[in-house]
Parts: C-alpha cells; structure tokens; sequence
C-alpha cells in the first residue's frame, strides 16, 4: 500500500507530531508499505519518500514554517491519504486525495486554538480568533473518511476513533546507565512554551529545594525560564533521541504542568523507563496517569503538586506495565486495519478499538 503522510509538522523541528510520523512510518514501511511523508521544507535535507514543500519561516510561532504550494501532479501516485493537521500542506492532501477519488484520513494531534494566546499579545483578539478556528476545522475534519484521536480530548464535532499515537516499547525500557546515581532528580522533557506551564515547575522545584530539578526542551519561554530558575533547576536542550531513555530511567519522577496535551508521549516514555509520572487532573492525563503510573494535582494548586511529587518519590509502581497498552504494535495493527477498512468499504463499521487501549465510553469508528 502506497500511503501519503501529509503533515505541517516534521524535521528539524522537534515535537511528538514529527517523531509520531518519523515512528509509523518506520513500523509501517516494516511491513512492506511505503510511506511519502510531504512536509514544509526547511534545514533538513529529505531522504527517499520525503517530499518537501517550498515555505516560509513562521513569524508567529518560532521554529515552524508556512508551506506556500506545490503542485499535486508532481507528487507520487497513492493508495490513501493521511493528514496530520489542518494548514496548508493538510490541505494539500485533501485536495489530492478529492482529485483522485481517494479514502482519506485525519489524526487530531494538537489544540491549535490554544496556540493562539502564545501567538497574540491581546488576549481579546486571541480568544475571537479561536472561536473562528474550530468550526473552521470542524468542517475540514468532515470532509475526512475516518478522523482519529490519541484520546477523547479532540473537542470537535466530529466522530472520531480513539487511536492512541503510541509508544516504541522496546526503544523506551529501564537502561542500565544512571546519570543521577546520588541525586534524587524530578525531571520533564518537552517544548518549553506557554501552553506547557513550565513556570509551574520551577515554582515546586521552589518549594522542594532538597531535590534536582532537570528541565530538557527548546522553545520560546526557554529564555524567561532561564532567567527565573532557582538554583536546583538545570535547564537542558533537547537531547539526542538516543538518549531519551537514559534520562527518563535517571530520573526519579517525571512532572509536567501541561494543559495542552493530546496525549502526552513523553508521559508514558517515562513510564515506559520505569519512572512515575506527576500530571496535573487535566485531559488527558486524567485517562493516560492513575494510581499504576503515577499521581495527580489540581493545576494551579501547588502543594498538591509537592505532595504529588513526594508520593511518587515514596511509592513503588511498576509503570511499565501501566502503559503496555500504548505499546506502537497495537496502534500499527489498528491503523492497518483503517486502512484496509477503508479502502474496501465505506459503509463498514468496525468494531471499537477503545477496549483494548482501556477507554470506556462511546467513541467509535466512523466511515463516511
């Protein structure tokens, strides 16, 4: 099967979208498929199937870019469409996919009306235009045949089916080497930007000053964060992807503060290396993180997020075996079947998935 990835997000920039697409298509083209991955082009030179699109430098939101066009007979012939975002190189997909009568699908990863309030300085004008952004995405998610979501924090008025993005479960274990071996280390890792409230993070490492704090991202709060981290906080760049697993096994608790989450891949990363995981009571950590993997704080409230911290750091939990159900095999073996059930009948519908990845209410598979 010949599989179009069309996506506005991919390298060099760094985010769990780009290394959602980099991993399935490594597990789909693993099974014999072939996956073209059409993307903003940038600093980064495309390998085979990488398709880039001539773009400009994002002026809102630093690091990404804005595809202009590219002409859809000079990309390959394809089976299926697979969109991973609404902007214009998503709209490149669909329009290919409508030109050449094919089955279409679109995975929701990120909230961008959230994004606005990063973007633009008067709070007044952020919120009108998210209230422009999501009926104007609800209507570009129905043109899709299947919309899919890591969980049920997708706020659209679609019907959608609940695919977790998945972790690579035998790349992210417990290792041997220890980076911390005499420290206690609260540790996140992630884009430091507003949605991800990191901020909340210094203000416990404040309050917990017995304890490390290690903080490893790139993004545009990095430099305010700098300027007003106490003294037990170090502030890392991104880490070589190789080395994720090391730092998430050194560490002795994982915290993040984020609200904007979808699912939260460096959560369950963590989990996977064995490390508990300190979430606020938000979508979609209120599904992904409970008493097997991990605690949670009301957000805001800080000394629940301490006591959150000094549970977790007590406690004994196998977090490993918590997360198996997001495991890149199961999702790889749903996706295929998507795939497969689209491409054949339009008026199939499946059964749920959502048992398996331990969802419980009435979300479901939706062919148009």
């Amino acid at each position: 099967m010949k599989i179009g990835f069309f996506t506005d997000s991919y390298f060099p920039e760094i985010d769990g979208v780009t290394y959602t697409i980099k991993l399935w298509r490594e597990e789909l083209e693993r099974k014999g498929h072939e996956v073209y991955v059409i993307y903003p082009d940038g600093d980064y030179d495309p390998g085979d199937r990488e398709i880039p699109v001539q773009s400009l430098p994002n002026p809102f939101y630093a690091g990404y870019r804005i595809p202009l066009f590219r002409r859809p007979s000079t990309l390959p012939d394809l089976d299926i469409v697979h969109c991973h975002g609404p902007a214009p190189v998503g709209m490149l997909g669909r329009y290919y996919a409508k030109k050449h009568d094919l089955p279409t699908i679109y995975t929701h990863h990120t909230p961008i009306e959230e994004y606005f309030h990063q973007s633009v300085k008067l709070e007044s004008v952020a919120n009108a235009l998210s209230k422009l952004y999501v009926p104007l995405e609800n209507a570009f998610l129905e043109s899709f045949d299947i919309v899919t979501a890591s969980t049920g924090r997708i706020e659209r008025d679609v019907e959608h089916v609940r695919l977790p993005v998945g972790i690579d479960m035998e790349f992210f274990q417990p290792t041997a080497e220890n980076w911390y071996p005499d420290r206690t280390v609260i540790g996140y890792s992630g884009r430091l930007s507003m949605e991800k409230n990191v901020s909340e993070i210094l203000r416990a490492a404040e309050e917990l000053p017995d304890y490390d704090f290690v903080i490893v991202g790139e993004g545009p709060y990095r430099d305010c964060l700098e300027r007003n981290a106490p003294d037990n906080v170090e502030l890392r760049p991104f880490l070589p992807r190789e080395e994720l697993p090391i730092f998430y096994s050194s560490i002795d608790t994982f915290v993040t503060a984020s609200t904007a989450d979808t699912l939260g891949l460096s959560t369950l990363e963590a989990n996977a290396c064995g490390t508990p995981v300190v979430a606020a009571d938000v979508a979609p950590f209120d599904q992904t993180i409970d008493a097997d993997n991990g605690e949670h704080f009301a957000y805001g409230d800080l000394e629940a997020m301490t006591d959150a911290i000094e549970t977790c750091l007590e406690t004994d939990r196998d977090t490993r075996a918590a997360v198996d159900r997001y495991d890149i095999q199961r999702t790889l073996k749903h996706l295929e079947h998507l795939y497969q059930s689209v491409q054949t009948s339009a008026d199939e519908v499946p059964t749920t998935a959502d048992d398996e990845f331990g969802f419980s209410d009435d979300s479901h598979w939706s062919f148009k």
